[in-house]
């Protein structure tokens, strides 16, 4: 079991773009295995690769409550979006922090499995918000950036107020 430390916001790592993983591997297989014994540890219910420090496009995310369905996507891209939705969202990368953020209703994601082979998968509710989230951490996107410049300010401003009170 390998626990990979989380960047935590406002680290400019996480503004960082992933690139695509070339060939699902050893090396891949090994990055989720540890990706997702770190979420589970966090605990969080998603994770992208960038917010352990590394720029590959694989994000795990298991909204399960027994937290034993571990979704896993390689290179995924949204293919098709529909509606409308508003929900709280908070981040391992943003610890403590939750806000409400609008995103598409209902998503089509197109994506390879840890075996590498392609797969598309419909996905709405948790699901849909969550893929969306973590889809946005390879973009280089922390959702406190969808918040008014007076949120996030207020944001840092507890993150920093956190971080001191840990010292």
């Amino acid at each position: 079991m390998a626990l990979l430390p989380i960047l935590q916001y406002p680290d400019p790592r996480l503004h960082t773009v992933a690139a695509p993983v070339a060939a699902v591997n050893e090396e891949i297989r090994r990055l989720v295995k540890d990706m997702a014994d770190t979420m589970y540890a966090a605990p969080g219910v998603g994770l992208a690769a960038p917010q352990v420090d590394v720029y590959r496009r694989v994000i795990i995310i298991d909204i399960s409550e027994p937290r034993d369905q571990l979704r896993v996507f390689i290179n995924p891209e949204i293919v098709a979006r529909s509606g409308v939705s508003d929900c709280e969202e908070g981040c391992l990368s943003v610890p403590g922090i939750f806000e409400k953020v609008t995103r598409a209703e209902r998503i089509t994601v197109r994506a390879l499995d840890v075996q590498g082979a392609s797969f598309e998968l419909n996905a709405d509710g948790l699901l849909a918000v969550c893929i969306q989230h973590e889809i946005d951490h390879l973009e280089g996107i922390v959702f406190v950036e969808y918040l008014s410049r007076l949120k996030q300010q207020r944001i840092l401003a507890k993150l920093k107020k956190q971080q001191r009170q840990v010292m």
